[in-house]
Order: C-alpha cells, then structure tokens, then sequence
C-alpha cells in the first residue's frame, strides 16, 4: 500500500480464486466482429470472382460444393491469418486489438488440439442445413449464463480473460 494520499486506487484484476478477470461480453462481441470483418474482406472478392454472387442474383442456392469449398477456404483463411496469434499468445487479431485472449483451464495459452475442437463447434454446426442457424444462436447466447463461456469454450475447456 502507498503512502500516497493523492494516488489513484489500485484494484486487483485476478479473482478471488485465482484465475484471471473474465473478458467482457462486448469485448467478445467486438473481437468476433473485427476478426469476421477481416476475413470478408479477404472471401467476399473470391466469391465474387468465382461466380457465387451470380447464383445468388438468380435467386438459387450455390451448388452444395461451393459450399463446402468456401467453408473450407474460409477456415483456411482463417488459420493463415489468425494461427500463429493463436499459438503463440492465445490471440486472433480481433482479440489483441481488444486486449483480451484465450487461455484453457490451467490458464495457459491452448495448444492446436483444444482450438481444432473450439473452432469445429464455432464455425461447423452454423453450416448444418436448417437446423445450423439455431445451434449457431444457442452457442453464442450461453454467454450470458454466468460464467460467460459459450457452448465452444465449454466443449473445448477454455474461456476469454483479460489480456495484461
């Protein structure tokens, strides 16, 4: 404790069990925006080059391998552009712009295994056909329970803290 009257107070950021501060929820939200933005920016030029939008202003469904083709490019992009963060310091860009990361039960940065589960039920139950949107909603609205995880942090045994 200082001796100085004048100085701002201190409050400690660890919780009382001592693990670290949870991530807000709209730090989460606006980590996901960033990294989903930058992703479109990088997929929507190739979808339009390849034809989607074509199919799309005939009012038809992409062919089902188109689909699949640009859900897999879609996770390619993903790991060129958010991997190394995410193994290194537990980070995609969205998440260092907004200062918080991920860690798992132990409080360290996961390892590939954990983020291959975290990601598989973030990004594949949303490409289910009609029941995909509904199962994509139910992960994202766990986070106001309590301990603000969603379904891919539980699965994965992770959750977002605040990065120092």
């Amino acid at each position: 404790m200082s001796d100085d009257i004048y100085a701002a107070p201190k409050a400690s950021l660890e919780l009382a069990d001592g693990t670290e501060e949870l991530a807000s929820r709209w730090a989460r939200l606006g980590a996901s925006i960033i990294d989903t933005l930058i992703l479109l920016v990088v997929v929507i030029p190739l979808q339009w080059a390849s034809g989607v939008f074509d199919y799309v202003m005939r009012g038809e469904q992409p062919p089902m391998l188109y689909s699949i083709g640009f859900l897999l490019l879609g996770l390619v992009v993903f790991a060129l552009l958010h991997g190394k963060f995410l193994l290194s310091d537990g980070q995609t860009i969205g998440k260092k712009v907004l200062s918080i990361k991920i860690v798992d039960t132990a409080g360290q940065v996961p390892v590939l295994p954990t983020y291959l589960k975290r990601y598989g039920v973030y990004f594949l139950p949303g490409n289910i056909p009609i029941i995909g949107g509904i199962l994509s909603l139910i992960n994202i609205l766990f986070i106001f329970g309590e301990k603000r995880t969603c379904v891919h942090d539980i699965v994965a045994g992770t959750r977002v803290v605040v990065a120092r």
